[in-house]
Formats: structure tokens, C-alpha cells, sequence
């Protein structure tokens, strides 16, 4: 589906990568109907679009099925057709292992990565589907494939979305709405600082974040995968090589990110 002309809903827009789907999305000619939590994120990313009379700010906690289904009623009202839905919002877990994860910490997790985008997707599907055209986008991670020690509830969540979102793939296959699920390695985002991780750094402190893909190079990426109605797409050499690796030998996969998460908490 092209985005030109298109009435798109985007979540997690405050920062990162959604940020940046918002502003390739507006490049591209759509409207774009911007979700996040934080209503300050979402301001800055109206100054950052150069006041884009396309772009529209809602406040939603996504993982708040009451919210969902006010901001869907609101949002169908006002807008009158949808024709993509991006679900990109999403947080981590504080880098520990399952048994020393509190309940409270893997509720959020999980009702955010997970929930918030099953109740997104529920919630606006049926008006996806009137259209004669249109498009589901659900952001899954290299964790939703890949196990990630000290990420386990994270990962859980991801491949929750990896496999709900493949599911519709077979059950909208007669429909107008097309469906693509994505997987992005590595990215240069501050989702350590947005998950209120302890200790973490920006990514203008970090070093490391030189060497990851950037939001804008991974938002690209998954807008053009949208309009090519690809099923999936694997974001960042990272992402593409594990992939490949654990499709063939999957210990050997998880004990070089072992390795790699080791090395990189020194």
C-alpha cells in the first residue's frame, strides 16, 4: 500500500523510531494520526515535522483497553477512514534474568509490547478491513526470534507479536488489508532511558550506538517494506544475520549472543 493520500495511525510516536515512521510517512505524502503516551513527546515531534498540517496527536496509553477504545471511536469520528495501522510502540525490561524480575516490571512489559498492540489491532481491524485497500504494520524485534538473556519477558513479548501477527497474515489473506511483521536488530534509540531503565545512557552518551542502524535508516526500511506488501522484513545486517544463523543451528546462535550480551555489559 502507498502511503500517499492515506489516513495512518502510528503509535509510539514520541521518539525513535515511530518518530521518524511519522516523519518518512508525512514525506510520502500521508496523513499521519501520531500515538504515544506522552503528550510533551508527541509535541516535539510536531516542532521536529515543521508544524505538519498532516500530523495529529493523541495521547493514549495503548496498554489501557478503555483508552484504546475511546481514542478508536474518536479517531474513526474525526478522520473518517484508516487505511494503515503501524503498532512500533514498545519497551524493554531492566537487564536481569526471570527470577530476579519482579511481577510488576513483566506486567508492563508485557501490556505494553504485547497487549497494547493486540488492543490497537483489534480495536481498529474492522475498519482496516473496509477499505479498499490497507495495511497492518506490527514491530516485532531480533528478541521475538532470537533468545536474549536478560530479556527473556521482552523477547516473550515480541514473539507474542511475531506470532499473532503471522496468524493474521493467513486469516486477512481474502481481505483488502495486506499485513507485515518486522524485526529490527540493533537500533540507536533511547528505548534504555523510555523503559526507565536504571543507569542507562542517551544515545548521544553511548558509544555503541555509532555502530547500530539509525531510526531514520530503520524507519525507511519499514515504510518501504509496507508499500511493497512485504510479510516480513529484518531490519539491520544484525538482524538479518542471526536470523539466518538460528534458522540452522539455533544453540550456536544463542550462545554468540551470550557471548555478545557478556562482552558488552563490561
Amino acid at each position: 500500500m502507498k502511503a500517499d493520500h492515506k489516513n495512518i495511525i502510528v503509535t509510539g510516536g514520541g521518539n525513535g523510531v515511530g518518530r521518524q515512521l511519522i516523519l518518512e510517512l508525512l514525506i510520502r505524502g500521508a496523513a499521519v494520526i501520531a500515538v504515544d503516551k506522552n503528550q510533551v513527546a508527541l509535541n516535539e515531534t510536531i516542532l521536529i515535522s515543521g508544524n505538519n498540517s498532516r500530523l495529529y496527536t493523541h495521547a493514549v496509553d495503548i496498554s489501557n483497553r478503555e483508552e484504546v477504545a475511546a481514542f478508536t471511536a474518536e479517531a474513526v469520528s474525526k478522520y473518517k477512514n484508516i487505511d494503515g495501522l503501524i503498532n512500533c510502540a514498545g519497551i524493554i525490561q531492566p537487564f536481569i534474568n526471570l527470577d530476579e524480575l519482579d511481577l510488576a516490571a513483566i506486567d508492563r512489559v508485557m501490556n505494553v509490547n504485547f497487549y497494547g498492540t493486540l488492543y490497537m489491532t483489534k480495536s481498529f481491524l474492522p475498519y482496516l478491513k473496509k477499505r479498499p485497500e490497507a495495511h497492518l504494520v506490527n514491530i516485532s524485534s531480533m528478541g521475538g526470534f532470537l533468545p536474549v538473556p536478560g530479556q527473556g519477558i521482552y523477547g516473550a513479548s515480541k514473539a507474542a507479536v511475531k506470532a499473532m501477527t503471522e496468524a493474521l497474515h493467513s486469516e486477512l489473506a481474502n481481505t483488502t488489508v495486506k499485513v507485515t511483521v518486522v524485526f529490527p536488530g540493533g537500533v540507536a534509540t533511547d528505548i534504555k532511558v523510555n523503559s526507565d531503565i536504571k543507569g542507562s545512557k542517551s544515545v548521544t552518551e553511548d558509544k555503541r550506538a555509532k555502530k547500530m542502524m539509525s531510526p531514520e535508516q530503520a524507519a525507511k526500511q519499514i515504510i518501504q517494506a509496507m508499500e511493497k506488501n512485504r510479510f516480513q522484513v529484518f531490519i539491520g545486517k544484525d538482524c538479518r544475520i542471526m536470523n539466518v544463523l538460528y534458522r540452522l543451528r539455533p544453540e550456536s546462535a544463542m550462545k554468540l549472543i551470550r557471548k555478545v550480551m557478556a562482552s558488552n555489559s563490561h
